[in-house]
């Protein structure tokens, strides 16, 4: 569990970052999105050493990428990232944004069908697009949906981002015992669980990821088999006006081992970026890196 930082530091961090959330919702819809975009990709990105992050992490596993697009990719996974945190930051007006948008993808049939026949869903995805679309969609086409989120460190901000969490009508777990619990009682109702699983897991199993070695979380898929969930990989992929998704549903992966199971969700999920590379949060530690080479901060 994450240890909860509190303090005058972790508070003024707080409210720096409530601030740079806020202020723009001052601003249309329309405007508010570009600037945090712009604002995260100008400003907040490289003043927080995320663009060296993202170059390190595409040295890694695609040395080959060309610089003049890795600093494409720097740019364009940062405005990405803003324009993710303005859209979590604006609520209700996200969720009206989303209303209409249809499921799709040859996996539509059969969440439909776990859902009438009052089966366990999990719901899997990364932090990719904006996830939250998924979920918001989700929950607009009537499934009962909830979400496992990853406490922050700052217990402050941690407030805020649950209340985030638990709006568009959905319910959200805390990675935590009492979460947890929470969670399987969901599970067990017949409930959709919406997790992201492209995290580094030290307490995980080494699988492949873009072709390098990446601990890889069990427990879900484990979880999975023990309650016969539906395992199905659900991605919001952010259309070119900016604004809008395809929320896509793919094949459900079937039942098997864990090991299998998880191998199969991060070639699925590379298959995924590669289509949109820089709509991955490419800002995470998710390879262990060659000595010299890794980020030496506390970010996940």
């Amino acid at each position: 569990m994450v240890q909860e930082k509190r303090g005058v530091g972790p508070y003024l961090t707080h409210v720096a970052v409530s601030a740079v959330l806020n202020l723009p919702r001052l601003l249309p819809y329309r405007y508010r999105l570009p600037f945090v975009g712009w604002f995260a990709s100008r400003v907040i990105g490289p003043v927080a050493g995320y663009d060296k992050r993202i170059q390190r992490n595409l040295a890694h596993v695609c040395p080959d990428m060309p610089q003049a697009e890795v600093k494409r990719m720097q740019r364009s996974v940062l405005t990405n990232a803003g324009r993710f945190l303005a859209e979590m930051w604006s609520g209700e007006a996200f969720f009206d944004r989303l209303r209409g948008t249809e499921l799709s993808g040859p996996g539509v049939a059969a969440l439909q069908e776990a859902k009438a026949a009052g089966r366990p869903i999990i719901a899997t995805s990364g932090h990719f697009g904006n996830y939250d679309a998924a979920r918001a969609v989700l929950i607009q086409a009537g499934f009962d949906t909830g979400a496992l989120y990853r406490p922050m460190s700052n217990a402050y901000f941690n407030e805020s981002y649950k209340a985030r969490m638990e709006g568009f009508e959905g319910k959200a777990f805390e990675q935590s015992r009492r979460g947890m619990g929470s969670m399987v009682k969901h599970l067990r109702q017949g409930g959709l669980l919406a997790i992201l699983l492209d995290q580094r897991e030290e307490q995980g199993t080494e699988l492949s990821f873009f072709g390098q070695p990446a601990m890889t979380t069990l427990a879900i898929a484990e979880m999975a088999l023990k309650y016969d969930t539906l395992f199905i990989p659900v991605f919001a992929i952010r259309k070119e006006n900016g604004f809008d998704f395809d929320v896509v549903v793919e094949e459900p992966i079937e039942h098997s081992d864990p090991e299998t199971m998880m191998q199969e969700f991060n070639d699925r999920f590379e298959a995924r970026v590669r289509q949109n590379m820089d709509q991955f949060l490419w800002i995470h530690n998710r390879w262990q890196m060659p000595a010299g080479s890794a980020d030496t901060s506390t970010a996940s």
